[in-house]
Parts: structure tokens; sequence; C-alpha cells
């Protein structure tokens, strides 16, 4: 089956409306970090200030993701993302009431950590709906769940490109305030239409006739986890990099744009894996994008433009998607079936521990080294996802090829009488969406 076939495939099965609510659906995690920090910054005057309710709403985020994941693993993903919608639509408005009116900025930071603490992880919940969708697509399911995570993981970069993207564009319309309402307004709408979407419904039905007593905290999860927070590393990193190296050259509104173009070349090879031949294994792709990940980084180091820093960042940007899809898809391999929400939720964590982290030392080393130390944090992050990938090839190489996992496919096999019924039910519905 041909990507676009398989892609086709997918749309078909679970609906365009889905598609669309899914993808629109977590633009306003996207928006929130960098709105937080111009709203608290632009009504307090404090940069610091507006970092640190940023940084709050990111971390809560990060902490607060996997709780939700689990949750959802227990009681379906439909009560869970539709109180999580409410709350951080409501969190947003609250943030800004709380700016706008004046009042401590404790306070202010306080109400940034609740709405990240709130808010639902789509990206990482769509990819837990996907086999339930494509369940009885028989040989052509692996495939299609390669084609899933590929699309998932593209869309999530276009996320953080046209997530900022609109934000800047309403900042430059009107004012911070005004982004964060949308944003807000968004997650209401959005998020609680994921929530109530019947692929919510369909994904709890696969799940509940499955044991749930399997472990999920492994070795090769580890492993995971960590090359997740690694890729985090380099996006905070190289986003505090570019910022350094735009203002000292005068063009610090191009920052934004530079920062973006990473994400342009990371969705059109995220949007390529799918063509990927099934004999290259995930681990092998994961090996071979963590070695692009420490090569094409390198020039950074001898970068001292604008210019041969937009062309670097773009180039980079072809390995990032398929690295995380690589390992989000070992993830969902590496994980006990009815732990997969906590799994996809504990990876995008780890990805924004990585943020902070790499943000936070590629500052204090660009006060002292300018951009050449912040991209350094960069380059050695890179090494280490490409040395980590090395290490641990025997690893990751016992879990399944592209294929369904053993055990995955076992548990399916057994859950099939139990589930079979809800699964024929809402498949119906998801045709009329």
């Amino acid at each position: 089956m041909s990507p676009l076939a398989s892609y086709r495939r997918l749309f078909s099965l679970a609906g365009p409306l889905y598609v669309a609510v899914a993808f629109v659906g977590r633009l306003p995690l996207a928006m929130s970090q960098m709105g937080a920090l111009l709203l608290v910054a632009a009504t307090t005057g404090s940069y610091g200030l507006g970092g640190a309710a940023a940084g709050a709403l990111a971390v809560a985020n990060a902490v607060g993701a996997p709780v939700a994941g689990a949750l959802a693993d227990r009681v379906g993903q439909r009560p869970v993302v539709l109180v999580q919608s409410l709350l951080g639509g409501a969190g947003l408005l609250l943030l800004v009431a709380l700016a706008r009116g004046g009042a401590s900025p404790a306070l202010v930071i306080a109400s940034a950590a609740l709405a990240g603490a709130a808010m639902p992880q789509i990206g990482p919940l769509a990819r837990v709906r996907w086999r339930p969708i494509t369940r009885q697509q028989g040989s052509r399911q692996p495939r299609l769940m390669e084609a899933a995570f590929s699309y998932e993981g593209a869309a999530d970069e276009a996320s953080f490109v046209l997530g900022p993207a609109l934000l800047g564009l309403l900042v430059v319309v009107a004012d911070p305030a005004l982004a964060l309402v949308v944003a807000a307004s968004v997650l209401l709408v959005f998020g609680c239409a994921f929530a109530l979407h019947p692929t919510a419904r369909l994904a709890h039905a696969h799940r509940a006739a499955i044991d749930s007593g399997a472990r999920l905290v492994t070795g090769v999860f580890v492993v995971l986890l960590v090359a997740q927070l690694l890729i985090g590393v380099v996006f905070g990193s190289i986003q505090t990099g570019t910022t350094v190296l735009a203002t000292l050259a005068g063009q610090a509104g191009i920052a934004g744009l530079v920062h973006a173009s990473l994400g342009v070349g990371s969705v059109i090879a995220g949007l390529a894996v799918a063509a990927l031949p099934a004999r290259i294994g995930y681990a092998t792709r994961v090996l071979v994008a963590a070695l692009g990940l420490a090569v094409l980084s390198s020039p950074l180091l001898l970068t001292d433009s604008v210019p041969q820093l937009f062309a670097v960042v773009l180039v980079l940007g072809f390995v990032v998607a398929p690295y995380m899809i690589s390992v989000f898809m070992l993830g969902e391999r590496a994980a006990p079936p009815s732990k997969v929400g906590t799994a996809m939720t504990l990876l995008a964590a780890a990805t924004g521990i990585g943020y902070a982290v790499g943000s936070g030392v590629a500052g204090r080393l660009a006060d002292l080294h300018g951009h050449l130390g912040a991209f350094s944090v960069t380059v050695s992050a890179g090494v280490a996802a490409a040395v980590l990938a090395l290490a641990t090839q025997p690893l990751l190489r016992r879990l399944a090829g592209p294929g369904t996992s053993e055990s995955s496919a076992a548990s399916a096999e057994t859950a099939a009488p139990a589930t079979s019924s809800a699964l024929t039910a809402e498949r119906t519905g998801l045709r009329g969406g």
C-alpha cells in the first residue's frame, strides 16, 4: 500500500471531522507557552516574570499530562479530555484576567501553572486511538499504523509552527491577551469535540478487555524516555541560540521564523516516513535519525549569520520527525496495550522537560559565550542521542519491527471476542463522522 493510499484509508476510517478536530485541538497547547510569556511580559514589563509564567505552564503540563493519560487508560479519554478542555480553557481565561487586572506576580504565575496542568495532550492521545480505529484492517494494519504515527508526528510539528504563527499574527493585530483568549476558545470548542468524538469510546472499548497488570516502566521504555528528553533539549537550546543570534544581528523579530523552519523540514520528512520499506525497523530508524541529529547540528557551531542559521535549521528539521515518530512507535509497542495512553503522554512529558532543561542550560551558556554557547547544548544533545541509540540497539531490536508486536498481537487476539460488538457499533458512528 502506497503512503498516499494509506493516508486516504486512515482518513476514510476515522472521518474528516475527526482529522480536523484532532489537529486544531492541539493548537492551543502550541500557542499557550509563548502567549503566557508575551502576556505577562507586556503587563508587568518584566521578561523574567514572563519567562517564569511560560515555564510554569510548560512544566505543569509535563507533570500533569501523564497523570491524565493514566486516568484516561482507566476510565476512557472522553471524560478526562472533556474535563481537561473545560478547565484548561477556563485556566487560560483566568490567566488573562489576572494579568490584565494587575494581580500579584505569584498569583499570575500560579494561574499559568494551573492552566498548563489542565490542558490536554491531544497529539499523544490521538495516537492511542489509531490501533482500535484500524483494528479490522487485517494484514494492512501494520502499514496503516505506521502511516498514522507518521501523520501524527507531522501534525504535531505543524501545530508547533502554525500555533506560534497564529499567536504572532494576533499579537500584531491586537495584543497577547486576545491571542490567549482565542487559544482558550479553540480549546473549549475543539478540545471538547475531540473528547466527544466516537473514536474516544472506540478506544476505551478496545482497552476494556485487556489485562492491565503488565509493567510500563521497563528498561526499553526508560531508554525511549531519555531519547525524547534529548530531542526536547535540542528544541529548547536551538530556540535559545536562534533568539540570541538573531538579536545580535539586529533582527530579533525574525527569530520565530527561523525556528519555525525547523518544523517545516520536520513536517515534510514526517509525512514521508510512511514511504520507508517495512524491512527497515524502528530501532534502525532511530539510530539513523539520531546520527543525523549529531551530524546536521554540528554546523551550528560554525554559524554566525541569520541566513546561514536559516539553512542549517531547515536541513536539521528533516531528521527531527523521523526520530520522534520512530521513538513513539517503539513506545507504543513497548507499552502494555492497556497503558498506551500513559506511555504516549509520558513520552510527550519527557520532551517538555527536555525543552525546559535545554532552554535553561543554553540560556546560561549564552550569557557567557553567546549563541555558540547555546548551540553547543544542541550539538551535545544530538551526539548524546546518537550514542544512546547506538548503545541500546540490541535492546530496541527486541521489540517487533513495523508490524504489531508479539505481546500486542496476543492481547488483541484475547480481547477480540469481548470488544468485537462494541467496535462494530462504534465504526458505524465513525463513518457518519
